[in-house]
């Protein structure tokens, strides 16, 4: 089963608990467009995101689990990670700092190096505080 899975696109799934400031952010902070719009009332509202390449994003309504997660709950990887840090930080988010083992960032920007390939990320949380991250290779 892993091999098909492996070969189909993946869709990140968000828990909000505020719809329309979760699209704020989303379409005009981020860029996407509504690919789908899903129920109505308490508890059934969703929209789909379509991303690059088959790749999408789920935003749902759930108070109780919106911001719950301690880890990453989606990642974008980007070609130029200084203009879209430069980006986001114009539309007013703010990154993450760590400074745990194996994670340690510089004004918001962790680095690794390895085997001559190299890696920079940063870290940001939506309005819920889901923590999303970008990441350059």
């Amino acid at each position: 089963m892993a091999e098909k899975l492996s070969g189909s696109p993946v869709c990140a799934t968000i828990a909000v608990k505020d719809l329309s400031k979760a699209r704020k952010f989303y379409e005009d902070l981020l860029g996407y467009k509504p690919m789908q719009e899903m129920g109505e009332g308490e508890g059934g509202e969703a929209v789909m995101y379509m991303g690059a390449q088959g790749t999408g994003i789920l935003v749902y309504v759930s108070e109780e689990n919106a911001g719950t997660n301690k880890a990453t709950c989606a990642s974008w990887m980007v070609k130029d990670l200084d203009g879209v840090l430069a980006e986001l930080k114009a539309g007013g988010v703010e990154f993450e700092d760590y400074d745990q083992p194996g994670l340690k960032t510089k004004d918001g920007v962790a680095t690794w190096e390895e085997g001559g390939k190299s890696m920079r990320a940063a870290w940001f949380r939506d309005p819920d505080g889901n923590i999303l991250n970008v990441a350059e290779m």
